[in-house]
């Protein structure tokens, strides 16, 4: 049963339409009562229909109360009152054309029906009732039939409408979250910006020229200052819905790092394709740690129908059989969070191939959500 604060008016508009519906039919009643077989018991069937109307105005109101229960019983409630005409108006007066005692209120429950359920609810309500209705006239005639087919048409149209607002709604919902989150970003890369990259800066700018490990310092930190200002870059672009894992992956590349790929995007939901990139990303960082300087790395990105495989691969100092088991026991986890824990977090497996002095290849799959 779906429910959302944009159904809010379409139940209040079934129960104005109820209302005026309940004030015809009693018009009705009042002018052709007297051509009934049984007049006396019109007024307890409208005492009904005034009662049922006043009771769904107060139930509809609350979405809580909106169960299949509430409505499966105004369908029967509002059928036993159509069929209470075939007693009280007369098989002969029905077949002679006289209007039954719910006339147009029995439409309502069709209406919220379409509204609860969609279009196959109110296409089902419409059905019943309008098979009700025609039993009840025991006539085929073409007023009989347009009538139906009115309430089936209305029933689609209102079910229609549900599911256009419905997915309305998930869109602004949706836009309102990119917002917040672009937002955040935004603040988190000013702050950024405003001390770590700053502080970045001073150390290469005060450490440019000097020997030893004073200017090794300044030149990590050169380094990192533009990894980090290509980050704050890319986290601070536009959020939406699918971003190109080759348009995050090129802010690695370098003299030393080259990037082979696909020639259009790969796209990719963008949590994926952070995930991937931050992964690529500690990656890059092991061979910057553990390899000499100048290592040559070669990211190769393959975008596959039902999958998308990234190959990080260097030719570094390569790494021992037992290197990585004994890395996680002494509490080293970069391999094992960074790289494994997002890329199964996201459904995906990691393949590291390596031996010393061989270089290492890591091979990331993610499986694409369909």
């Amino acid at each position: 049963m779906r429910d959302g604060g944009f159904q809010a008016p379409l139940w209040r508009a079934i129960a104005v339409y109820r209302i005026a519906a309940l004030i015809y039919a009693t018009i009705l009643v009042i002018n052709n009562v007297a051509h009934y077989a049984r007049p006396v018991l019109a007024w307890p069937v409208l005492a009904v229909m005034l009662g049922w109307t006043a009771f769904t105005t107060y139930a509809y109101a609350n979405p809580a109360r909106r169960g299949r229960l509430l409505l499966v019983a105004d369908l029967l409630i509002t059928a036993a009152a159509l069929a209470a005409s075939v007693a009280v108006v007369g098989r002969l007066a029905l077949e002679e054309g006289k209007p039954t005692l719910a006339v147009a209120w029995h439409v309502a429950p069709v209406l919220a029906w379409a509204v609860a359920g969609g279009r196959r609810g109110g296409i089902a309500a419409a059905l019943a009732m309008g098979a009700t209705d025609l039993v009840v006239r025991a006539h085929r005639d073409q007023a009989a039939l347009t009538g139906s087919v009115l309430m089936l048409l209305a029933a689609i149209a209102v079910g229609y409408l549900v599911r256009i607002a419905e997915v309305a709604q998930e869109r602004l919902q949706r836009a309102v979250e990119l917002e917040a989150a672009t937002r955040e970003r935004e603040r988190l890369a000013r702050d950024i910006h405003d001390s770590v990259l700053q502080v970045l800066a001073l150390v290469k700018r005060r450490g440019a020229g000097l020997d030893g490990e004073a200017g090794e310092l300044a030149r990590l930190a050169g380094e990192q200052e533009a990894k980090l200002r290509n980050l704050v870059a890319a986290r601070s672009a536009p959020i939406v819905d699918g971003a190109d894992l080759m348009t995050l992956l090129g802010a690695h590349e370098s003299p030393h790092v080259t990037i082979s790929g696909p020639a259009e995007p790969v796209r990719l939901p963008a949590g994926t394709a952070r995930e991937i990139a931050a992964a690529v990303a500690a990656a890059l960082d092991n061979v910057e740690r553990h390899c000499d300087p100048g290592t040559k790395v070669y990211i190769l990105v393959e975008d596959e129908p039902d999958e998308v495989v990234v190959t990080v691969r260097d030719d570094g100092c390569g790494i021992g059989p037992d290197r990585l088991t004994q890395a996680e026991q002494q509490g080293r986890l970069g391999v094992a969070q960074s790289i494994r824990g997002r890329i199964t977090d996201l459904g995906g497996t990691v393949t590291i191939t390596s031996a010393p002095d061989q270089g290492t290849e890591v091979e990331m799959r993610v499986t694409r959500l369909t």
